[in-house]
């Protein structure tokens, strides 16, 4: 038995395109002989400025939303990886095996830090040295992970690669990251060439897994497309990219085929394919928001859930930790 890890930001309100791209995926892993190990990774949040307030808030949000979703804390371990101290001292450690040279070839940390390097926190430039710890402190072999992340799992295997030539072990084994199959690509509803984000300034732009049915058809209404009515055939969606993207969004919620679709609404306006999307995603969207708002209505019980995960967590990351410390040559604990 493999052991799978993957984590989610509690920040922004978890999207349509967060739902399709990974939550679905994570809940049909369940189902597989692997251990399943979900993390709200609250320390990497923090590497952005976060309102303590709004971040406990937004914590208890995305765990009502996973358990929502499907996630089951008797078949998989879910908690925030705060509660885990292991992830901390791990990173540490994983600090001082990674090189600078490393982390400045990250594409990711350029992208989010732009031309203001010199400003943001050393926490956002040595974020992947935290990801390889989440992931090494319970030996995990498989992540769950989107194109945008592959270079963070290769260096997450360099760093591991390191540490054990230079102490002379075998301990952290190689990740394998497998890219989840993507039902839909989801893009921006007012830009199909960006993707849809929950930290983008425009609520407009995404569908938030906790809109109720009005927000998501108004949001659907007013989504941009293009003057052309629906071609018969997906080849004349090409430079289209508004289109393109409510077409797969509506394919991914329905179960239909794109073709199907298109079928239906061929040489129409956007007028009658927008309103029968709105259902489709209220239909498959608004009651996992329901059962959000249920699971938000007892935070009790939400926090009796997080704490089992982080007590099985910690079993498993512990000793692996404690083990990682004893070859650096740290006293006992």
């Amino acid at each position: 038995m493999a052991r799978i890890f993957s984590g989610i930001q509690p920040t922004g309100i978890a999207t349509l395109g967060n739902y399709l791209g990974a939550l679905r995926n994570w809940v049909a892993l369940q189902d597989g002989e692997d251990e399943c190990i979900y993390c709200l990774v609250d320390l990497h949040a923090i590497t952005t400025f976060q309102d303590p307030v709004a971040l406990r808030e937004q914590t208890y949000t995305m765990a009502a939303l996973l358990l929502a979703c499907g996630i089951n804390p008797e078949r998989s371990v879910l908690f925030h990886q705060s509660a885990v101290s292991a992830h901390a001292r791990l990173a540490w450690i994983f600090n001082c095996v990674a090189r600078m040279g490393w982390l400045k070839r990250m594409t990711q940390f350029k992208d989010k830090a732009g031309k203001n390097q010199e400003e943001v926190s050393t926490g956002l430039f040595v974020y992947p040295n935290l990801m390889a710890a989440d992931i090494h402190a319970y030996h995990a072999t498989k992540v769950p992970v989107g194109d945008d992340q592959l270079q963070h799992i290769e260096l997450a295997n360099d760093i591991a690669e390191k540490f054990n030539h230079d102490f002379g072990v075998s301990f952290f084994p190689r990740i394998e990251p497998f890219v989840l199959k993507e039902t839909a690509r989801v893009m921006s509803l007012r830009d199909g060439t960006k993707k849809m984000s929950k930290s983008d300034p425009s609520d407009q732009s995404r569908i938030n897994m906790t809109d109720d049915a009005d927000a998501i058809a108004q949001k659907i209404r007013k989504a941009k497309t293009d003057p052309e009515p629906l071609p018969d055939n997906l080849g004349a969606l090409a430079e289209r990219p508004e289109a393109r993207n409510l077409l797969g969004i509506f394919a991914a919620v329905s179960g239909e085929s794109q073709e199907a679709i298109l079928a239906r609404f061929a040489g129409a306006g956007f007028g009658p394919f927008k309103t029968a999307l709105a259902e489709a995603l209220v239909a498959h969207v608004e009651p996992i928001a329901m059962r959000t708002r249920e699971y938000l209505a007892d935070k009790a019980e939400l926090d009796r859930i997080l704490q089992v995960g982080a007590r099985k967590a910690a079993a498993i990351a512990g000793p692996i930790t404690d083990e990682a410390e004893r070859i650096v040559g740290f006293l006992p604990r």
